[in-house]
């Protein structure tokens, strides 16, 4: 019911397609996807471990003040990776929660800002882990692999990303991400979000920074695509899920603090935040 209802869901603008990206561990080849990515107008989600800054063992990772200042540039979402980067699964709860609060702590204390991101380091969970997140305030994780297709999630505690950018089917997902519906039906078309993650310093081993931007070059600074931060995905479609509608269904009430917009029977509507809309 839940999915059939996003059928519904237009991005901002009613677009009907959104783009986002999340990059793990913090490390200095940020700097030169920043700079890449800035270009096309695309949003990525920093995943930061606060007690791994300038830890030249880890992918060298970023000295803490000069990732306040990368960041900050930018205006990026950062978002909790384990203060240590640890399996949680492999850990006693005491030390899983303790990894992932102390994290979020340091992050926002560094930061001045909430967060409420993260992303599993090398992607394990299990149920103990999620509820550990949620007693840490945490709204969304994601995990690794792979859907290959641009559905939105349903558990937001287990967002998993369309592709790794390493995936060799990576050019022919963009191609169908960006194909026209099949249907005739306009408003029977489901939003549809590409979601890419992986490492920034897997571009610099592998000399592979083309692909980043023959990416970027296809999906950023075009007016038919969304490009925004994990959170803001998430707070986006959250606001849309919590629509309140009258019994009848011809009165539609957003509860948020976002402008929603919709597409009901071939009709693009927008519902103002804190407004109720007659349709």
């Amino acid at each position: 019911m839940a999915e059939e209802k996003r059928s519904r869901l237009r991005f901002p603008n009613f677009k009907l397609r959104a783009v986002t990206l999340s990059y793990d561990d913090g490390q200095i080849h940020d700097e030169k996807m920043l700079e890449i990515i800035s270009k096309y107008g695309i949003k990525c989600t920093f995943n930061i471990c606060s007690g791994c800054y300038g830890n030249a063992e880890h992918y060298n990772n970023l000295p803490k003040e000069k990732a306040i200042e990368l960041y900050n540039k930018y205006g990026v979402e950062v978002a909790v990776h384990g203060k240590n980067h640890l399996a949680l699964t492999e850990v006693s709860k005491g030390v899983a929660l303790k990894d992932v609060i102390e994290c979020r702590e340091d992050l926002e204390n560094d930061f001045g800002r909430i967060i409420r991101g993260f992303a599993y380091a090398y992607g394990v969970y299990n149920d103990d882990v999620i509820d550990i997140l949620k007693t840490c305030g945490i709204v969304y994780a994601r995990t690794v692999g792979g859907t290959e297709n641009f559905v939105l999630p349903l558990d937001w505690l287990r967002w998993q990303g369309t592709c790794h950018h390493q995936n060799p089917k990576l050019m022919e997902l963009v191609d169908e991400f960006l194909s026209e519906p099949k249907t005739n039906y306009f408003w029977h078309t489901y939003p549809r979000l590409f979601y890419l993650w992986g490492h920034s310093y897997e571009f610099n081993n592998n000399n592979n920074w083309d692909l980043l931007e023959e990416f970027c070059k296809k999906v950023g600074n075009r007016k038919d695509i969304w490009c925004a931060t994990n959170m803001e995905i998430y707070d986006y479609v959250t606001a849309f899920d919590n629509l309140v509608y009258s019994a009848n269904g011809k009165i539609i009430y957003n509860p948020s603090n976002i402008d929603v917009f919709v597409c009901i029977n071939g009709q693009n509507i927008m519902i103002p935040k804190n407004q109720s809309v007659e349709i």
